[in-house]
């Protein structure tokens, strides 16, 4: 994940904002407007996050708050935008796992076990470029366990610059 510390800065009696967050390798500003609701809501539009919530929630730890609507968020992108690239790489590949999850798993964006792809919902931070190339990989390790000669001639048939992906996820701590 990546670490920076939360800024949060308060706009009106009813309205926050905090510092903008990663959606498909762009930056996002978060808006919390609190109102006369029972269910929270969010809206992305013009490069904004609007996540209303109901007025009860105003005294209470704004941050926490924030950090379960945006995993609540990147876990319904990651549905839409892991189907996408697992199934574009099918088509590339022409190969194809017995299925795949999304599941939070910390530290690892992706792996490969018991024939089933699992990719963690966080991937949508990165952009589609790196979603693919992630997906790819765990493809890969269907025909190749290990990261052996076989595994990285793959790789690099169908991504030639994945050394600059991989090295850019493994500096922002994550493996896979």
């Amino acid at each position: 994940m990546i670490k920076t510390k939360k800024q949060i800065k308060v706009l009106t009696k009813n309205s926050i904002e905090r510092q903008p967050v990663p959606v498909l390798g762009e930056n996002y500003k978060v808006k919390i407007i609190y109102k006369n609701i029972k269910i929270a809501k969010i809206d992305i539009e013009e490069k904004t996050i609007k996540i209303s919530l109901p007025n009860k929630y105003k005294n209470t730890e704004n941050n926490l708050i924030l950090d379960l609507a945006i995993d609540k968020m990147y876990e319904q992108i990651a549905k839409i935008e892991i189907e996408r690239a697992m199934e574009k790489i099918r088509i590339q590949l022409k190969f194809a796992p017995d299925d795949y999850q999304i599941k939070d798993t910390k530290k690892e964006l992706g792996s490969y076990e018991n024939n089933i792809i699992t990719i963690n919902p966080k991937i949508v931070m990165f952009s589609k470029k790196i979603i693919d190339y992630i997906v790819l990989h765990e493809y890969c390790h269907i025909k190749s366990k290990t990261h052996s000669k076989t595994f990285i001639k793959l790789i690099e048939k169908y991504e030639p610059n994945y050394i600059l992906y991989d090295n850019y996820i493994k500096t922002l701590g994550y493996t896979y």
